[in-house]
């Protein structure tokens, strides 16, 4: 681990201290991305508060996810995307979906497959997406509001990708099952 923290609930400022409660009560254990983030108890309340926001979205669970694990994939976070996976199976996404992105292919389903690719998009052109990129997004389904709401999960990831990748923050036991192996090339 580099440069920071895994912090417990007693080693953890006491601003993010409640905080950490909340996340305890709500998962049943403090992940580790939550340990590290607690350094900075506004960027543990930005992690939440987000995480909160993208939840209330009109993205159903299978697309936040989608969201979720390509821009985690696409920023090089194996954390997030072992997390979101073992999420993802939680809410009942198809298994073939979390397939498909972990593997890197075509998801079967137009519409998420749709998504994943704007996802990518944004996050490879960081949000530089062109008119028909747009559009082709629009014409699978999704209105111009879930345009914004699929930048508010890639703003969530970024957080919690780039601080995965600066500290290189230890898998937690809950995710292990979900580790992929990144696609070689």
């Amino acid at each position: 681990m580099r440069h920071l923290t895994v912090h417990t609930m007693e080693t953890a400022p006491e601003a993010s201290r409640p905080l950490l409660e909340g996340a305890k009560r709500k998962n049943g254990f403090i992940p580790n991305l939550l340990g590290v983030l607690a350094e900075a108890p506004a960027a543990l309340e930005a992690y939440i508060s987000v995480s909160d926001l993208l939840a209330k979205s009109s993205l159903t669970a299978a697309e936040r996810e989608t969201v979720l694990i390509a821009a985690s994939i696409r920023n090089g976070c194996d954390y997030c995307v072992a997390a979101h996976s073992t999420i993802a199976r939680m809410q009942k996404v198809p298994e073939e979906v979390i397939e498909a992105l972990g593997e890197e292919r075509p998801i079967p389903d137009p519409r998420l497959e749709a998504l994943r690719r704007f996802t990518e998009t944004l996050v490879e052109k960081r949000g530089w997406a062109s008119e028909q990129e747009v559009r082709t997004f629009l014409d699978a389904g999704f209105s111009r509001s879930q345009v914004l709401e699929v930048v508010l999960g890639v703003t969530l990831k970024t957080l919690s990708n780039y601080t995965n990748n600066l500290v290189d923050t230890p898998l937690d036991k809950a995710f292990a099952g979900a580790q992929r192996v990144p696609k070689a090339g």
